[in-house]
């Protein structure tokens, strides 16, 4: 296994034990959060920069109840991982569900911290789930 892989898995790791120091520490400095999003910006999915404005991003998980959040595969290269995951949360606002297969687009510096992360998923989904 690839040191990216093995560093996007403990993330994944830290997540589900509530350990945002431990995301956060292997994310470069200047990370861009959500980079090339092209559409409206839900709440969740907001370009930001910076590992202190990727706290806003665990910060708005909130709104969840996270029902599953399965990563089954991991694809890798180019200084890339992809990880498709299984996902299903529950909108706490409006007690909808959403069910979607997501995809988490991780980029990473020679350094080996992620320097880019994006989000590929329903996003229309989201957006009526949440009533927006």
């Amino acid at each position: 296994m690839s040191r990216d892989i093995d560093t996007v898995k403990a993330m994944y790791d830290c997540f589900a034990k509530g350990d945002l120091p431990g995301i956060l520490a292997r994310l470069a400095p200047d990370v861009e959060w959500e980079h090339d999003w092209g559409s409206s910006p839900l709440p969740w999915y907001v370009p930001r920069r910076g590992r202190d404005e990727v706290t806003k991003f665990f910060a708005s998980l909130a709104d969840f109840d996270f029902l599953r959040f399965e990563p089954f595969a991991f694809l890798e290269g180019d200084n890339m991982v992809a990880v498709p995951i299984h996902l299903e949360l529950r909108v706490k606002k409006s007690g909808k569900v959403i069910k979607d297969l997501e995809m988490h687009l991780w980029t990473f510096g020679d350094d080996g911290l992620v320097k880019r992360m994006r989000h590929l998923t329903d996003t229309r989904q989201f957006a009526q789930a949440a009533g927006l």
